[in-house]
């Protein structure tokens, strides 16, 4: 049974579509490599991100809630950020291992960090001590 479009049904498609354009127009930039470009389609992603949370917590509290085909929108959208993700994880990996190459007197990298980067071991002569 189908329900008719409602306010809330209308901003969370509004929601969705905002994030799947960020998503879109952040992979071009990435594409690109338009480094500018990355900074800002990742700020106006994470704002549409926000709106979208907010607004699906107010959706879930009405009758109805949210319909199946906006949370499954949702779930790729997420997905897709994963990726992109992952894909600068990567990215920024390879980067850290290039320039470990390019100037050895660096300490060797440890791991991933938080944001995706190479984690490298403390050394005192790095750190003045």
């Amino acid at each position: 049974m189908s329900h008719p479009p409602s306010a809330h049904g209308d901003a969370l498609e509004g929601a969705i579509a905002a994030i799947e354009d960020r998503l879109a127009a952040l992979g071009g930039a990435l594409r690109d490599h338009d480094a500018k470009a990355i900074e800002s389609q990742a700020h106006e992603l994470h704002r549409a991100l926000a709106s979208a949370v907010h607004r699906f917590a107010q959706a879930a509290r009405q009758p109805g809630g949210v319909s199946l085909q906006l949370r499954q929108r949702l779930m790729a959208a997420s997905g897709q950020v994963a990726a992109q993700r992952e894909s600068l994880a990567r990215a920024t990996a390879a980067l850290d291992r290039a320039i470990d190459v390019l100037m050895p007197g660096q300490p060797p990298a440890q791991g991933y960090a938080a944001h995706g980067g190479l984690v490298r071991a403390a050394r005192a002569e790095h750190l003045g001590v």
